[in-house]
């Protein structure tokens, strides 16, 4: 039997308290504010530092993570893995984790819908432990994002699973290497696998894998514990089991997504944010996007930066997985549309529900107008369907303060560009959700110049 949940709702130690639903709900209140300027340091990803988490349960000693965020993705993944047996401490910018003498295979039921961190469990449980249970999984509202490729994947390999209206039950007594060939290079799909694959007895191989710069960075981090990992052409990731992974040490790259929103931040709004701690090659589709837009960019090793002096034209974007342009740049890309001259396109390709946040946005003045036939590019997988999942934006719309809910973490960052720009006090509610996702958010606006206020 597996044994039961705790029933409380917070976990925490003397560094750390995590809450696991919002006290009260926080509101904040923007006014236009001109130029936004300034540095701003991005730490490591938000979608990078819960999967290493994940992958430390693996190691036979402690394992540490420098430069992680200080954002909510992390306490709700060490809470959970505490409630595993993990022992997590946090400090400064720095995580280090180690099991502890018993590993207890339930992901309590408290954690349900909080995020997508359970389903990369599995794997891990069922080399520790030989069972599992995982709640039903959460994230964003941005379209469906099924658990099968994961299920599936996991079946291939030995496991048997049932999937029940309350979560996920695993048992194997050993998983085994086999080949998988993925429908779509899915993201959570391929870490599954690979959180899987490490300790498995033989040869796995992953056709059709996801190869985003996170999916590597985790693969590396993994290598580093002892696995034996081969990137090949052809999104194909070969992975040869071992018998144990120890500990290891390593510093997250910046995060991708922060870095393109802090630079449109300084574009929307006429000024100009350096950005630091994330490097150049991470970025090269955006750049070349915003580029094309009329930005100019200085680059370097430390940091870069883009300001449009002339002005910025439309443009036609779609989103695609790696090396494509990111499907979480284009909700600061949807904002600058407004402000940028002319009739721009947005395809979104990757999630068919990711163009939720529009209406907060048409609140605000933000000319936009969603559609369910792909615009501004070939026809994608959501081309027969119902999903309105392109978008005509013109500009330049001249946005007007509103009070508005946020729906995910994405789109509250998207909010608050709009609210910089728009006449009047914005209210944003929902924030919460950006603060699960970006560094120290509130701070890093203010240090740009933003007239921003919490309110309770």
């Amino acid at each position: 039997m597996l044994p039961s949940e705790p029933s409380h709702r917070a976990f925490g130690h003397a560094r750390r308290t995590v809450r696991l639903s919002p006290v009260s709900e926080e509101v904040w209140l923007i006014e236009s504010s001109g130029p936004l300027r300034g540095d701003v340091e991005v730490r490591g990803s938000k979608n990078a530092v819960s999967k290493h988490m994940v992958a430390a349960m693996l190691g036979s000693g402690p394992s540490t993570l420098h430069n992680a965020p200080e954002v909510g993705e992390v306490g709700i993944t060490a809470a959970m893995l505490e409630a595993l047996g993990i022992e997590v401490d946090i400090n400064q910018g720095e995580i280090t984790l180690e099991r502890g003498p018993e590993i207890r295979p339930r992901v309590p039921d408290a954690f349900t819908g909080l995020n997508r961190i359970p389903i990369l469990m599995l794997g891990p449980l069922l080399h520790l432990a030989g069972e599992a249970f995982v709640p039903l999984v959460g994230g964003d509202p941005i379209g469906r994002r099924p658990v099968n490729f994961h299920v599936e994947a996991l079946r291939a390999m030995g496991a048997e699973i049932e999937v029940g209206d309350t979560g996920i039950v695993a048992k194997a007594t050993r998983l085994r290497g086999t080949r998988i060939e993925l429908p779509y290079p899915s993201v959570g799909a391929t870490e599954t696998i690979l959180l899987s694959a490490v300790l498995a007895e033989g040869k796995t191989v992953i056709k059709g894998a996801a190869t985003e710069p996170e999916v590597v960075e985790l693969a590396l981090f993994l290598q580093r514990m002892g696995a034996r990992i081969e990137l090949s052409p052809d999104r194909r990731i070969v992975i040869e089991g071992v018998e144990r992974l120890r500990g290891a040490s390593t510093w997250l790259a910046g995060d991708r997504i922060e870095a393109f929103s802090y630079l449109v931040a300084g574009l929307i709004t006429g000024g100009e944010v350096r950005v630091h701690g994330c490097p150049q090659d991470r970025l090269v589709t955006a750049i070349t996007t915003l580029a094309r837009m009329g930005a100019q960019f200085d680059i370097t090793d430390d940091w870069l930066t883009a300001s449009a002096p002339d002005g910025l034209r439309a443009a036609a974007v779609q989103t695609d997985t790696h090396p494509g342009f990111m499907t979480d740049w284009q909700t600061p890309l949807m904002v600058l549309f407004t402000q940028a001259e002319g009739m721009s396109v947005l395809h979104e390709t990757v999630f068919e529900n990711r163009l939720v946040y529009v209406p907060a946005l048409q609140k605000m003045g933000c000319e936009i107008e969603i559609f369910d036939v792909c615009l501004g590019g070939p026809a994608c997988r959501y081309h027969d369907t119902n999903a309105r999942h392109s978008a005509v934006v013109r500009g330049v719309s001249k946005l007007r303060g509103a009070d508005v809910t946020l729906p995910d973490i994405r789109a509250g960052f998207s909010g608050v560009l709009a609210a910089a720009v728009a006449e009047g006090t914005s209210t944003l509610r929902g924030v919460h959700h950006i603060e699960r996702g970006y560094h120290r958010v509130f701070d890093q606006f203010t240090s740009l110049g933003l007239k921003i206020n919490r309110e309770a």
